[in-house]
């Protein structure tokens, strides 16, 4: 008898962008793809952070490089995709919030906000996918989304709307992309432990009303969510596009 095999999770001979990577979630998923065989470029504007990131996995056996990059500057961003071979995986992390109540947001928050998490997710994206489709390079595309792309939250307003906004998206690039051999998904993670949320966990009224609605008990790691952006990267999810995988302990079941 002839048994299944299972697809590979091994991204050995493909290239890999994540930006955002300097700390935090961005550098755990560099790291998670280079573990899996990937060559992979870390960015951010931090040059410290990503230069420091990508000699770490260095020095456990991964092969890594870095880049400075402003994803906000979108003439820089099309300069670094047309300047590089077409990369096979996308990890579309970069983003920032500003919590406070919907009355107390400033136009000057929506543009920060919006404009990192949205704007530049896009074009981060397009000019990746300009150069897969020039090089003939199928590939995937990850979007770090969040659990609140999917409900709302107090002092979430700007957050939610450029979360949600991800999700239609990723989804319209899937449709777009997928005569191409390119996939496009998000990951909605619940919250995770990361020197930007950190500040915001500490208090405790707040990790008290955190607590309530993740029903496994704790607030997420890094590592809960590099297995999901393996799983995406790689062939083990080659017919998953325009979807989300939520990893948020059961925060939006309830």
């Amino acid at each position: 008898m002839n048994l299944p095999k299972t697809p590979s999770f091994r991204l050995d001979g493909r290239r890999a962008v994540v930006t955002g990577a300097g700390r935090g979630i961005g550098l755990a998923l560099a790291a998670a793809l280079a573990e899996a065989g990937a060559e992979v470029t870390l960015v951010a504007r931090s040059e410290d952070e990503i230069a420091a990131g990508a000699e770490a996995i260095r020095v456990v056996g991964g092969l890594a490089s870095w880049a400075i990059l402003d994803v906000s500057n979108l003439a820089a961003v099309s300069a670094f995709f047309e300047a590089r071979p077409a990369f096979h995986v996308l990890v579309n992390n970069a983003g920032t919030n500003r919590p406070k109540p919907m009355q107390d947001v400033t136009e000057d928050d929506y543009d920060v906000v919006l404009g990192l998490n949205v704007k530049s997710a896009f074009f981060v994206a397009q000019a990746c996918v300009r150069k897969m489709l020039a090089d003939g390079t199928l590939g995937s595309l990850v979007h770090i989304g969040s659990q609140m792309g999917h409900v709302g939250g107090p002092n979430r307003s700007l957050y939610c709307a450029s979360k949600w906004a991800l999700e239609g998206m990723s989804k319209a690039f899937a449709l777009d992309l997928a005569v191409h051999g390119i996939r496009s998904n998000t990951i909605a993670p619940t919250f995770i432990e990361t020197p930007l949320t950190r500040p915001y966990l500490e208090d405790t009224a707040f990790m008290a009303s955190v607590l309530a609605k993740i029903k496994l008990g704790r607030v997420g790691q890094v590592e809960d969510i590099m297995g999901a952006a393996l799983f995406l990267a790689s062939d083990a999810s080659a017919l998953m596009t325009g979807t989300s995988l939520v990893v948020d302990g059961g925060w939006t079941a309830d």
